[in-house]
């Protein structure tokens, strides 16, 4: 945890303190920017191991931050924020976003909250064997974090590699959303099933055209499986 650091991206200045205070006692180095502007650029200066993103932000809003810090980066995002619809959640996720609290929170929960995503994508906490999981013009590997398509690394964020992993490794087998988030997210996950329709999503954009011998199939009323054809 010493060596972790925080990047607070909040206009809200009393906030931000109080956020800072609280971490940096809990043993993270913090660092804070008040608008998307400063907050792009102190990520890319500062290198942060998680991003806490507010979205209503001056000169530049968090979706447009996230969406910056995606095109060059899959460091864990939590975006905070005073709306709570069903909306914000799924376009924060979609933008790639990897949790999503309301204010007001109590720092304990926010706490929590950081540990969690941090420790599910962290490749380094890994205790997997480097087993790699191969098909036709596919392979991933949950060691390296690393997803070849046609025999060219892929960028991807961790929990979709560590999705496609999972249903990869237990092909023609279905699983519903519940049994996802808990075996790739974890039991103490927040969130709810719509996050996995969201990374199955973005994992058949990545996945489109690749190969006609399997598939990432949706199995309707239960869930999803990576389907081999024989």
């Amino acid at each position: 945890m010493m060596d972790t650091k925080i990047l607070v991206i909040d206009d809200d200045v009393n906030i931000c303190e109080m956020i800072k205070l609280y971490l940096e006692n809990s043993g993270y180095e913090v660092k804070t920017a008040n608008d998307g502007v400063e907050g792009v650029s102190f990520f890319k200066s500062y290198d942060p191991d998680i991003v806490l993103l507010d979205i209503m932000l001056p000169r530049k809003d968090g979706w447009e931050v996230c969406r910056q810090i995606r095109e060059v980066s899959s460091k864990p995002i939590i975006m905070i924020t005073a709306k709570g619809e069903t909306f914000d959640k799924v376009l924060g996720l979609e933008l790639g976003a990897d949790d999503f609290i309301v204010k007001p929170f109590d720092m304990k929960e926010l706490s929590a909250r950081i540990k969690a995503v941090l420790r599910r994508s962290n490749p380094r906490e890994t205790t997997e064997s480097d087993e790699v999981v191969r098909f036709d013009n596919i392979e991933i590997s949950k060691q390296k974090y690393e997803l070849k398509l046609k025999g060219k690394s892929v960028d991807i964020p961790p929990k979709e590699l560590v999705l496609l992993y999972f249903l990869a490794s237990n092909c023609n087998r279905v699983f519903s959303r519940d049994q996802l988030l808990d075996k790739v997210w974890g039991f103490d996950y927040l969130g709810d099933s719509r996050t996995v329709d969201v990374h199955v999503k973005r994992l058949r954009e990545k996945l489109d055209g690749v190969s006609d011998k399997w598939t990432l199939k949706t199995v309707w009323g239960v869930g999803y499986k990576f389907e081999v054809f024989e």
